[in-house]
């Protein structure tokens, strides 16, 4: 095998700023945070050097309207078959930012905010800090995978007292793509009691086949109340970037943002706008060949998963390029996973409890493994996590 997904550069990703291994030691492989080690498209690396090669870097000017924006509104209609609202989209540096505003101008401190648990942690961490109640929606799992609540949906949201639904879709850490079917649930429920509905669909563009991404707001009515909030920066690897886009449905949210001083939400950069263009409009080549990385890598760890010598009751990711692994039987005992994988088998995984933090749900036996790396270096963590013991 070969290709620019076969090989990494370790030495590159250590030496730079990026946290996944710039902030371990030597001997340790970085499987945590969510970016990936390829490196970015050559359209985006050309886009950014022709910006840098003339010194482009005073205040953005973009002639008509925001570029970023046209290009979503592209591609949510040629990918994904929903066509956006024209005017309701705009321009924000990332999902966390766009959820906080979100939560100061549909909801009030003391409400519900309803999320599918383990979330991810600067989620609920943001939800709490805002003072506001989070409301777990517990994923669960049988033999067949992992599965989000559906049934007394509208009683549950209401006894809670719920105002703002936090749907993440492709889910952050499971990997589960939800189906029609549940989409309509959750917007039944959400039409019901008159509520918000923050779509988080950063990964739709990383599902695997068969399994198809299907937009939020796409699904009956559910336009009018959905904030529909993506970026290319999973798919296309440039997290640190910047760049997000907001399509924002409800018509009160459009008018008290549009209300609001330009100011309040800041600007992203000249660079994360012209990589933002160049990933969406030019390496759909780079992400086809991408996906034939991780679907490879994913039925490695399927095949891992199942010779173990416990049982890990492991559930392969319909979409994104995350593992959520069960540690309760394994060798090295169920709590805090993470933190002995990485002092056992010098591989940093993300700590499954930090995916649960603020609720009562017990996500401490689990962890995640970012596998959007080279396949052999994918073996190396395995092998290590296996041999792991106490």
């Amino acid at each position: 095998m070969s290709g620019p997904f076969e090989t990494i550069d370790v030495e590159r990703l250590r030496s730079g700023h990026g946290v996944k291994w710039g902030s371990l030691p030597p001997d340790t492989i970085g499987a945590w945070v969510a970016d990936m080690d390829f490196g970015v498209p050559p359209a985006v690396r050309e886009s950014l050097l022709e910006v840098t090669d003339r010194a482009d870097f005073g205040y953005p000017y973009w002639p008509g309207e925001d570029p970023v924006v046209a290009a979503f509104e592209e591609r949510m209609a040629a990918r994904h078959g929903w066509r956006p609202r024209p005017g309701r989209a705009r321009v924000f540096t990332d999902l966390l930012q766009i959820l906080q505003v979100m939560i100061e101008y549909a909801t009030a401190p003391g409400d519900g905010v309803a999320i599918h648990v383990p979330a991810y942690p600067p989620f609920l961490a943001s939800i709490a800090r805002a003072g506001r109640r989070i409301v777990p929606l517990p994923m669960t799992s049988d033999a067949t995978g992992w599965h989000p609540p559906t049934g007394d949906l509208t009683a549950r949201l209401r006894e809670q007292g719920c105002r703002l639904l936090v749907l993440v879709n492709p889910h952050n850490p499971t990997g589960r793509v939800l189906t029609s079917g549940e989409l309509r649930a959750y917007a039944g429920a959400a039409e019901e009691l008159d509520l918000v509905v923050l779509a988080d669909e950063i990964h739709a563009d990383l599902v695997f086949a068969p399994h198809r991404h299907v937009p939020f707001a796409s699904v009956g009515s559910a336009a009018a109340r959905t904030v529909t909030a993506t970026s290319a920066t999973k798919a296309f690897n440039i997290a640190g970037l910047r760049c997000a886009v907001a399509h924002i449905g409800p018509d009160r949210l459009h008018d008290a943002l549009a209300a609001a001083p330009l100011d309040f939400f800041g600007t992203p950069s000249t660079l994360s706008r012209v990589a933002t263009l160049a990933a969406w409009r030019r390496s759909d080549d780079w992400l086809a060949e991408l996906m034939r990385t991780l679907e490879r890598n994913r039925r490695l760890i399927e095949e891992w998963a199942a010779g173990l010598p416990w049982d890990a009751r492991y559930h392969s990711p319909q979409g994104t390029y995350l593992s959520w692994l069960d540690f309760t039987d394994s060798p090295i005992g169920g709590r805090a996973p993470a933190a002995r994988l990485e002092r056992l088998a010098r591989v940093k995984l993300s700590e499954g409890a930090e995916f649960a933090q603020h609720t009562a749900v017990d996500t401490a036996a689990f962890a995640r493994l970012n596998f959007a790396t080279s396949t052999a270096t994918l073996t190396e963590i395995l092998d290590r996590l296996a041999a792991a013991r106490e």
